[in-house]
C-alpha cells in the first residue's frame, strides 16, 4: 500500500440528506444518490488520500459502514481461482484483514466478456454487523466485521450459455438476503440473513444471461415490491416469499446487464441485446401488466449503465459514451451529446461500464480507460467540469464508485483510491 496524507483531516457538511455509509451497491436502494460532497478534481497527487494495492483485479465496487470498506477481487485462473474479500481503513487505507473463498465447481473460462471484468464482480452488501459476499459458483459467505465466517451456502454449478461468469449483487431486505443467481441456478434465492438457511426460491429461466441486481419498491404502506429486470421479462416480487405480485413482456431478449431505476411510482430500465431499449412502467400493478408499459425507445439507451436522478430529471451516460438527460416516465430525452475526449477507451467499443453516481450535486461518472468525468447536471446540454485521470494506472475501471463521508471510493482492476480534501 501506498498511504497519502489528506489535506485536511475534517470535512463539514450541512445537509439533512447526508448519510455516512454506503452499504451496497450504488448505496441506497442502489439510487447512486448523496447530499455529501467531494472534491472535483484530484490525481495521484492532489487530493489523494490513500491508494491500497488489492491481492488481484475485479470490476466490484467498493462499500463502505462506518470505517469499514470492503472490496472483493479474485487471483488464479480454472480450478485454483480464488475469490478475496478484504477489510480496509477508512481513516489510512491499510487492510485490517483479507479473507479467501475457493471455487468449489468448474469455473468459466478466461474467455469473451469474462475476460474484461474478471470472477469478481459482484459487490457485497451489509447490514452494519455482517458483511455477505456473494461470489458466483462459489457460493454466498457471510463474514463478521472481524473476519470471523459465520456460515456458507451453496447457489448452485450452472452457466448461461454465454459462459461469462456471474455480476449480480446481493442485496438486503429485513432479515432476508437476496441473491440473483440467474447464472448458477436460473432462480433469484433468499437466504435467512443470521443463519444461511434458504427461505424461498424463484425460479425462472428469464433469469439466466441477466447481471442486474434487484430493487426494493415501496409501493404504499401496505405493499412491497422486490423488481428484477430479467431477459425478456420484468418482474415484481413480494420479497418476504418469493412470490411473483406482478410481470411485464418486454423486448429486452437477452444478457440484461442493467438494474431497474426506481423514481417515484415510475420504474425504467435499460438494456438487452441484440435489441436494445429503453422502458418505463409504473408500480403498483398486478398480475401481467405488459400492456402497461409506459414506452419502449432505442434511442437514446444505454446497454449496461444505470442513470441518477437530479431535481426531476434522470441521467445517463451510456456504454458506448452518449450522455443524456430525459423525464421519468417519457421517451423522448432532453438532450444527448456524445462525452468527449474518450479517444483510445479500451473494451470493443465501450468506454463505460461504471454507473455514474450523484455526490453534492455533481455527476461522477467513471470511465474505463478515460478517467472519472465530473458533469454539472443541466437540462440544457452536457457540462463537463472535471476530467480526472489517475497517472501510473493503466489497468480498466470497470467498478461503480462509492462515497462516504467525504471520501470518494474508485476501484481500478487492481487498486483502490480513496479522494477526499
Amino acid at each position: 500500500m501506498r498511504p497519502f496524507l489528506a489535506l485536511f483531516s475534517l470535512s463539514l457538511f450541512s445537509s439533512s440528506a447526508i448519510f455516512a455509509d454506503w452499504e451496497q451497491f450504488r448505496g441506497p436502494n442502489g439510487l447512486g444518490v448523496t447530499d455529501v460532497s467531494v472534491p472535483t478534481t484530484w490525481s495521484a497527487e492532489e487530493n489523494m488520500k490513500w491508494i491500497a494495492e488489492l491481492p488481484g483485479n475485479g470490476s466490484s465496487s467498493p462499500i463502505v459502514s462506518g470505517d469499514a470498506v470492503f472490496v472483493t477481487s479474485y487471483t488464479g485462473e480454472g480450478d485454483g481461482i480464488m475469490r478475496h474479500l478484504l477489510r480496509i481503513d477508512l481513516a489510512s487505507g491499510e487492510t485490517v484483514w483479507q479473507k479467501s473463498v475457493a471455487v468449489g465447481f468448474p469455473e468459466d473460462p478466461d474467455k469473451g466478456y469474462i475476460g474484461e471484468h474478471g470472477w469478481a464482480s459482484n459487490t457485497p452488501v451489509t447490514d452494519g454487523g455482517v458483511v455477505y459476499c456473494f461470489f458466483g459458483k462459489a457460493g454466498v459467505h457471510a463474514f463478521d466485521f472481524d473476519g470471523n465466517e459465520l456460515w456458507s451456502a451453496e447457489t448452485g454449478p450452472q452457466s448461461s450459455g454465454k459462459r461469462w461468469g456471474s455480476a449480480s449483487s446481493p442485496i438486503l431486505y429485513r432479515d432476508l438476503l437476496i441473491v440473483p443467481a440467474g447464472d448458477e441456478a436460473r432462480a433469484i434465492i433468499a437466504f435467512n440473513k443470521t443463519t444461511g438457511e434458504e427461505v424461498w426460491r424463484f425460479e425462472s429461466a428469464t433469469t439466466e444471461e441477466t447481471y442486474g441486481t434487484p430493487v426494493i419498491v415501496n409501493v404504499n404502506d401496505s405493499r412491497t415490491d422486490l423488481v428484477f429486470a430479467g431477459a425478456t421479462r420484468w418482474s415484481g416480487l413480494d420479497p418476504a416469499t418469493g412470490e411473483e405480485i406482478w410481470f411485464a413482456n418486454y423486448n429486452l431478449p437477452g444478457n440484461m446487464s442493467n438494474t431497474t431505476f426506481v423514481s417515484g411510482d415510475i420504474l425504467t430500465v435499460s438494456g438487452g441485446f441484440p435489441r436494445t431499449a429503453r422502458v418505463a412502467v409504473k408500480t403498483g400493478g398486478t398480475g401481467d401488466i405488459t400492456d402497461q408499459i409506459l414506452y419502449d425507445t432505442q434511442k437514446p439507451t444505454t446497454y449496461m449503465t444505470m442513470p441518477v436522478e437530479h431535481e426531476g430529471i434522470l441521467y445517463w451516460i451510456s456504454d458506448s459514451g452518449i450522455a443524456f438527460a430525459a423525464e421519468p416516465g417519457k421517451a423522448e430525452e432532453l438532450w444527448q451529446e456524445r462525452v468527449p475526449d474518450l479517444a483510445g477507451a479500451g473494451g470493443r467499443g465501450k468506454p463505460f461500464y461504471a454507473s455514474p453516481i450523484l455526490a453534492g450535486g455533481k455527476i461522477y461518472a467513471v470511465s474505463r480507460a478515460n478517467g472519472t468525468f465530473v458533469i454539472e447536471p443541466s437540462k440544457s446540454g452536457l457540462k463537463v467540469v472535471a476530467q480526472n485521470k489517475i497517472e501510473g494506472d493503466d489497468t480498466i475501471f470497470n467498478a461503480t464508485a462509492a462515497v462516504s463521508d467525504g471520501n470518494l471510493l474508485i476501484r481500478s482492476q487492481n487498486r483502490l483510491y480513496c479522494i477526499a480534501e
